[in-house]
Formats: structure tokens, sequence, C-alpha cells
């Protein structure tokens, strides 16, 4: 059953697929402006990578996150597609960061089309979550 939300995304789940933790296999935005979002990266506005622990580090990105999407005219609500990269390769440790975000305030960007990763590795040293996000900006 399709739902839709302000800016009038229409989120779906086709029956014959698995269910979702709270995500939507499909996400389908109207025409119009959209706002891809860099790589969010757990950084202060020093320029600083915060804290050693995964928790920090998500708290941080989501901050930020929230403060570029207000910039450009978006709220969590308007995200029509994330993708998360965690350094793990542990099935619990990527829950758990998958858990942390959809209970803080960008949660509502994690119900549309999204991706959980694993990696080996991300661009800062020490560096253990990444957020790319993509917004469908508000007429």
């Amino acid at each position: 059953m399709p739902t839709m939300n302000a800016n009038q995304l229409t989120l779906l789940n086709p029956s014959g697929l698995h269910p979702t933790s709270g995500y939507a296999h499909v996400t389908i935005s109207p025409a119009g402006r959209s706002a891809h979002l860099a790589g969010l990266c757990p950084l202060d506005a020093d320029e600083k990578l915060v804290g050693p622990d995964l928790e920090t580090q998500i708290d941080q990105v989501v901050a930020n996150a929230l403060t570029i999407l207000e910039y450009a005219g978006a709220t969590p609500e308007d995200v029509v597609r994330s993708v998360i990269y965690v350094v793990s390769d542990s099935s619990p440790v990527l829950a758990a960061a998958w858990d942390r975000l959809t209970a803080s305030e960008l949660a509502p960007a994690f119900r549309t089309a999204s991706t959980l990763l694993g990696v080996a590795a991300l661009g800062y040293s020490g560096q253990l979550i990444e957020v790319d996000l993509t917004a469908a900006l508000p007429e």
C-alpha cells in the first residue's frame, strides 16, 4: 500500500518481496528539483573527526545532515534515498548503527529507499560512518 508525505513522496513495498526494517523498497518523488548531499562525515566545524566511537560519530553525522538539509530548504521527510557506510563486517554493529540513525531526529530520512553497507575503510583515519542523502526539494 503506497504512503505519501507532504512532499508527495510515494513509498512502495511490492508484495512478494521480503519485509523491511522500516525503509521502503521503492521511493517515487514528483518531478522537480532535488538536492544531492555530499557524503556526510563525522567532522566538526573545524574539520576534526569527532569521537573514537561509532555512536558519537553517528550523532555528529546526524547534526551535520540536519544543518545541510535545512540550508537546502529540505527536511528529513524530503529525503528520497540514503546510503549508509559503516566500517565493520559485523551484522550487530551494522544493526546498531541503523538503530541509532532510525532513533535520531534524522529518522524520517531512512524510511525511504535505503542501503546499509559494511566497508573496510572510509576517507578519514578513524572514520567509522558516512551517510549519503538525496532529497526532493519542496516546491
